[in-house]
């Protein structure tokens, strides 16, 4: 599992200054490295797994009505999955993925189910929009 100093130093994710929960700006040079990146600062927030043999693969789908609402339920379903069956997500690899749609597959191990950091991800402060370099993100997990 990446560390939150991991992430930050290979993907250019940031902490944003917030004032009761955590805030970050991701970017990605497209909509898919963009919610996979989201995904690993999500992970990066949570437990650490318990086993490094046993690997579990969930398929999800997740929509939305455009790319925030997407961002948002992507990641909302990631943190339902953790609690639901207690795992962490190692790394994904997203299929499909347009404004309104991804599929994915997750793969995870077992985690201690007494440590979780983030209830959700919020609509506060959601941004998606346009950089030079491709999409850039910012969004707010409510711990």
């Amino acid at each position: 599992m990446t560390s939150w100093h991991d992430l930050e130093q290979a993907s250019g994710a940031e902490e944003v200054e917030h004032t009761a929960d955590r805030a970050f700006r991701i970017r990605g040079r497209n909509l898919t490295q963009l919610l996979e990146r989201a995904a690993q600062v999500l992970v990066a927030l949570e437990a650490e797994p318990l086993a490094r043999e046993c690997f579990v693969k969930r398929v999800i789908e997740v929509e939305g009505t455009d790319r925030e609402t997407l961002l948002v339920n992507w990641l909302n379903e990631i943190l339902y999955l953790e609690q639901t069956y207690q795992e962490t997500y190692d790394h994904c690899l997203l299929q499909d993925v347009t404004d309104h749609h991804l599929r994915a597959q997750l793969y995870s191990r077992p985690a201690d189910s007494n440590v979780a950091s983030a209830k959700a991800v919020t609509f506060h402060n959601l941004e998606v929009k346009e950089s030079s370099d491709g999409l850039e993100a910012t969004f707010v997990v409510d711990v």
